[in-house]
Order: C-alpha cells, then structure tokens, then sequence
C-alpha cells in the first residue's frame, strides 16, 4: 500500500483513530480529519509513539457545518493531486435535537450529509487513482431506521435513538445509489457494520439514561481496534473489487434491511441529500 493515500474522518479517537493507526502501519499516507488542530495532533503523536515512521498528515473541520466540510474539501484538493481511499467514518449520537448551523439536525448533517456531500466534494481527487475506494461506516441500527421524507429533522416526533437509526439507513441508500449510477465502473464504494463498539459515542452528547444505558451495553462491545477490522480490510483487498456497492460487516458482505434494499427510496433520498447540500448535479466534476 505504498504511496496511497488516504482520508480518515473522525480520525482522532475510537474507531476512527484506530482504522488511520492500521492504515499507517500497511504503507498508507493517511491524512487524519478531526474537529480541531490539537485533536488531531494528540493522536499523530499516539501512532508515532509505536510507528516512528508513520506517513500522516492532518485537516481540521466541523462536518456538521456544510462551509466547513467545503473548506475541507478544497484544502485537500489544493494539497494532494490523488486519493486512493475515502472512509468516512465520523460518526455521533445526540439524545435531543440539535440544528446546525445549516438548519439541519445534527445527526442527520453529520452521519448522512457530510459524508454525502464530502465525497462528492473529493471526486476529482479520487477518479485518478488506479483502484479508488469510499467506504462509509453505517451500523445495523439502520434495521430499525426509516427515512422520514417529509421531516427529516424529525421536528414533530424527536428521538435521539429514531435520527441516528435514520441517518445509518440513508449510509446504505447512498452507497447502493451511488453504486447504480455511478459514471465510473473503477469507483468502488462500500457501506460497513462495524458492530457493537467500547466507544464513546453514547456518552458524549446524551442525557444520563441514555449515557447509562450505553455503558451497560458497551460492556459486552468490541474494542475499537476490532470494529475498524472492516473498513481495513475494505481499504486494502484486492478481492472485493467486484463488490462495490455492497453492506459489509466482519469483512464480509451482509444483507441489509428490505428499506435499505428500496431502489426508489434511494433515488428519493439522492434527490433529497443534493437539495440539501445544494448540489445539481452529483457526477460533474468527473464527467
């Protein structure tokens, strides 16, 4: 894996940090996406503890804030001519509503739109690479997911658990749309279950039965390290190349949820995503 290059968001701690840590150790220059400068240089200096030669670089950003995953995009593209792979792993869980600053409930803005909208963003980067990969984390909480069409913000009927089961759903139905109607047969792209994780994802932004509930549950969890063992080995097998598209969990594929499996509920929600990320037409910077 020498000499490619990839981009890890959410890089800076659980499984986030340790898929950039793995990719590291394989030959990959990973470049880690965190939420501020001191976050991201916390866990550079973490992988350089035990990899002195580790190839790494590092962005900063909101992936809530639609301008900042934008700026993003755009200092990546000013810095780097290709990218080999994509994982957007960011990820959060919010026990009550949140808008961004876009107006988007924050779940919503940062599991499903930033990865939408950063992948589409990165494009022009990832088409020159000889074996592009994007690979988004979902979860199989999307079997309890629905997309609410109508109010994806859930205004009128608000429940943390109901916006993060949502936005896992869309995860999938942008990754089969995506895969359908791509203009490239060479762009891979994989959704994956990273399973029950000892993260702090149910901790940090929820009121204390929730928090409580989640330190229960996590205690039967995998460790972060084995949670990341997917989207690893989505970054580097030569064998899953004929499998884009596809919702894999313990690197293998796995069937999805029927709503997950609904051709027009995904066009519906590509519709709905670009409206929301002001985007006309997804595939013009490549086409």
């Amino acid at each position: 894996m020498k000499n490619k290059i990839c981009l890890v968001t959410g890089a800076n701690a659980g499984i986030g940090f340790e898929t950039a840590k793995a990719l590291c150790a394989k030959g990959f220059k990973v470049i880690l996406v965190c939420r501020t400068k001191e976050k991201a240089i916390s866990a550079m200096d973490r992988i350089l503890e035990n990899q002195a030669d580790a190839s790494m670089d590092y962005a900063t950003a909101d992936l809530s804030s639609q301008a900042e995953v934008r700026t993003l995009a755009m200092n990546i593209i000013s810095k780097y001519p290709i990218l080999d792979v994509l994982i957007n792993n960011a990820g959060i869980w919010y026990s009550d509503m949140v808008l961004t600053e876009d107006g988007i409930e924050r779940q919503w803005a940062i599991n499903h739109l930033a990865p939408f909208l950063l992948t589409q963003l990165l494009l022009p980067l990832l088409v020159k690479a000889a074996e592009p990969r994007i690979i988004t984390v979902s979860s199989d909480s999307h079997f309890h997911g629905k997309i609410h069409f109508e109010d994806v913000n859930l205004t009128n009927n608000y429940h943390g658990l109901r916006a993060y089961a949502q936005s896992k759903l869309a995860n999938i139905l942008f990754t089969k749309a995506f895969d359908r109607i791509k203009p490239l047969k060479k762009l891979a792209i994989y959704a994956v279950q990273p399973g029950l994780v000892k993260t702090d994802i149910g901790l940090k932004h929820t009121f204390s039965f929730h928090g409580l509930m989640w330190k229960l549950r996590r205690l039967t969890g995998k460790t972060p390290a084995h949670g990341a063992a997917t989207s690893i080995f989505l970054a580097c097998e030569d064998s899953v190349k004929g499998d884009s598209g596809k919702y894999w969990d313990n690197c293998k594929p796995k069937a999805t949820s029927n709503k997950a499996a609904s051709i027009p509920d995904a066009d519906r929600l590509w519709a709905l995503s670009s409206k929301q990320c002001g985007i006309n037409d997804y595939f013009e910077n490549i086409t």
